[in-house]
């Protein structure tokens, strides 16, 4: 084991972005060192468990109500103002107490900016995928040439120049972290092939018994369980729910466990839920998981990850931002099947769901993948990896 260290996590706020660290931080704080998590009081419930010490900063993301932009630009601008806003409220704690390693979610701009003012060594945590050989001018270009995207690199071109970053290049500093960890299974990454893996290494989801979050009975009689979730940043969809109660209502011998979140109350739903369907607001996604016999997500990555994690099919209805790319991964190992919103009717969903889960292609494919996803380390090949740094 290394020494002992003050170890420094810096979040973003975002629910999906908090999970996939908790476990890491966890096990770090069990060897025994100080660890420190910035975020924000929305994430502290989340992080209090970890033992870690919160240090509270104050976010200008929008994740009290989960209202994002389309335009990629303007929710790009978002984590930059967040990055100005947030690295002074750093400075005022690490500067007196500066960290022997930094830790960073791939949002969290201004801990790589801090780390690299103080000389110190720092590590993306990245709870999605990475960039590859080739990325930037593949999918930069484009980026480059929407409205109001050259404002945006000049405007961070000069916070890196007067912030105390060594690293100058937007495209670098943004994109190419000098050390990184990503929580994902490498199945999910694009162009894996073309990721360096001298600075990236997969290390598959994070997790652990997730006991603070409750477990989960499977109904005596049930002999099959689905769980519906759109996470917890797209949940504002009950026509969607109302769907999955006509799809997979009094289906025989099926369970449903169907999460709609806090935005939609359960009266949306409808006065006659079928007694098969369990609604919930929020339920411990990984305890049903292990075990259900299929998931219908909207296939962020930490669902995604989750999914092959647990060996189980998926139905995938993709909500917004990387999700889409997500489904038609998922589809291309062979696990799951993808439909649009506009096109999740009743009939489409029930024919999914019964069409995946009688294929022996696909149930062979879910074991294949639940094995390669456990195989690349989790908690502990991640914590290992963080204290080889510190010896260096």
């Amino acid at each position: 084991m290394s020494r002992t260290a003050h170890i420094a996590m810096v979040g973003t706020p975002m629910v999906s972005h908090v999970l996939p660290s908790l476990e890491i931080i966890r096990e770090l704080v069990s060897r025994g060192h100080r660890v420190t998590y910035a975020n924000t009081d929305h994430a502290a419930e989340l992080i209090a468990p970890t033992g870690a010490t919160l240090v509270r900063y104050a976010s200008t993301l929008p994740v009290a109500d989960n209202v994002w932009p389309d335009d990629p630009v303007a929710a790009a601008s978002l984590f930059l103002d967040d990055a100005i806003a947030v690295l002074p409220q750093l400075r005022a704690v690490y500067d007196d107490d500066p960290a022997d390693l930094y830790l960073y979610d791939v949002g969290a701009y201004a801990a790589r900016a801090l780390a690299e003012a103080q000389r110190r060594d720092v590590v993306q945590l990245s709870p999605t995928y990475v960039g590859w050989e080739g990325a930037q001018e593949e999918i930069g270009a484009a980026f480059m040439s929407l409205p109001g995207a050259r404002a945006y690199q000049d405007r961070f071109a000069a916070w890196l120049a007067r912030c105390g970053a060594v690293t100058t290049d937007v495209a670098e500093f943004s994109g190419r972290p000098r050390r990184a960890l990503a929580t994902i299974p490498r199945a999910m990454q694009p162009h894996a092939d073309r990721v360096d893996d001298a600075a990236v290494t997969f290390v598959g989801p994070c997790l652990g018994s997730r006991a603070e979050q409750g477990g989960w009975v499977r109904p005596a009689g049930a002999e099959k369980v689905l769980l519906v979730s759109l996470g917890s940043a797209f949940t504002r969809q009950p026509e969607f729910y109302r769907r999955c109660v006509a799809a997979f209502g009094d289906l025989p011998g099926w369970h449903v466990v169907l999460q709609i979140g806090k935005y939609v109350d359960p009266a949306e739903l409808g006065p006659d839920v079928p007694g098969n369907i369990e609604v919930r607001s929020w339920v411990p996604q990984l305890a049903i998981l292990e075990q259900a016999d299929a998931f219908v997500t909207h296939a962020g990555m930490g669902g995604s990850g989750e999914g092959l994690y647990a060996g189980v099919p998926m139905i995938a209805v993709p909500q917004g931002a990387e999700q889409f790319g997500n489904a038609d991964r998922l589809v291309e190992l062979g696990v799951a099947r993808r439909i649009d919103t506009a096109d999740a009717t009743p009939e489409a969903l029930r024919t999914a769901l019964l069409a995946l889960t009688a294929d022996p292609r696909v149930a062979a494919r879910s074991a294949a993948l639940r094995a390669e996803s456990r195989a690349e380390g989790g908690t502990r090949r991640a914590a290992d990896l963080i204290e080889e740094r510190l010896a260096l």
